[in-house]
């Protein structure tokens, strides 16, 4: 078997590049040893600019499949300020809701689908003109073409549960403690995910949501949706993202802590990104726009992450956020900015 583009890794950045470097007209197919609907421990919102992505790929996510999000809102010691999207909502749903709706748009493209299928095995792999690595932060892609070197990296610890509650806000909540952020998503219209990150590796969700005594008092009563679910979140920036005819793509690429909310969608423009690279041949240029894709991201982490170190300090910026409310919506505009 021969194909264009070889894909290995079957998750949400590997499926957007798939679909991208299809629609240049290659001859793709996705390698991955699991089988889906593929879940993992991760955040479910997807930022206004990438849901401009996915659209620009035919990826058109309905108001049946995903809850629509209208801005951000920070919590911390009584002080609570928000902000809305500017360019139009995000959106945010389960993440094996997001894996079928991109699988099934792959396969309708022409994406050859091999799940279930080792990568260890390379009989089983087809001959390919490129190999796109999406494996995951512990890539064996990235390892087998020697592009393990980074240039920063830092860790931290995440959690994941669902509940069965209408939520209460079309806002992403973000709740600072004393030592970890609790994310609360909205992904339909009668679930929420609630999110643990922390310096901690031994803190589980149901200790730190003590620390919130009104976010408890919300989950009372509620039916746990899902078991809980831990991932590491790594900020990591790697020097180089190809070599010869191996290219990386989302968190096989490097990644931002997942404090930024940045991940899905910054994975969909990388996809994006690559294709253009492919149709022209040349992938040092992707390894440019790559650079630059990670570029805002990586001070927005910077700056929340500081926040996080520094208790006394956030507490004074929220709360004066909180007094001038339009400047955290001119913030909130440089998060998460247009893409036209």
């Amino acid at each position: 078997m021969q194909t264009d583009v070889l894909v290995i890794g079957g998750g949400p950045a590997g499926l957007a590049a798939a679909i991208a470097a299809r629609t240049k007209g290659f001859d793709v197919t996705v390698v991955d040893a699991a089988r889906p609907p593929i879940d993992k421990a991760c955040g479910e919102g997807i930022m206004p600019a990438g849901v401009e992505v996915l659209r620009r790929l035919g990826v058109r996510l309905s108001g049946g499949d995903a809850f629509p999000l209208r801005g951000i809102r920070f919590l911390d010691s009584g002080v609570s300020v928000e902000a809305r999207f500017r360019f139009g909502p995000g959106l945010a749903l389960r993440r094996t809701g997001l894996h079928q709706i991109l699988a099934g748009h792959a396969s309708d493209l022409g994406v050859r689908l091999l799940w279930g299928t080792l990568v260890s095995d390379a009989s089983q792999l087809p001959s390919c003109r490129w190999m796109v690595g999406a494996d995951g932060q512990n890539s064996r892609v990235r390892h087998a073409a020697g592009l393990d070197a980074a240039s920063r990296e830092s860790w931290r610890y995440g959690f994941r549960r669902h509940y069965r509650v209408s939520p209460w806000t079309d806002f992403v909540e973000v709740h600072w403690g004393s030592r970890c952020q609790v994310y609360v998503t909205p992904v339909s219209q009668d679930e929420i995910g609630i999110a643990l990150l922390s310096r901690d590796s031994h803190l589980r969700l149901d200790s730190a949501l003590s620390e919130f005594p009104d976010l408890h008092g919300r989950l009372q009563g509620a039916e746990a949706s899902s078991t809980e679910r831990g991932a590491v979140t790594v900020s990591r920036r790697l020097r180089r993202v190809y070599r010869g005819h191996t290219v990386l793509v989302g968190d096989a690429s490097g990644s931002v802590d997942a404090i930024t909310g940045e991940g899905l969608s910054l994975s969909f423009h990388q996809a994006v990104a690559l294709s253009e690279a492919l149709g022209t041949g040349d992938l040092a240029s992707y390894q440019a726009e790559h650079s630059r894709l990670a570029r805002r991201p990586a001070l927005v982490a910077s700056i929340l992450l500081s926040l996080d170190r520094f208790p006394p300090l956030r507490r004074s910026v929220l709360r004066l956020l909180a007094s001038e409310p339009p400047i955290f919506g001119k913030l909130l505009t440089r998060y998460a900015p247009d893409v036209s």
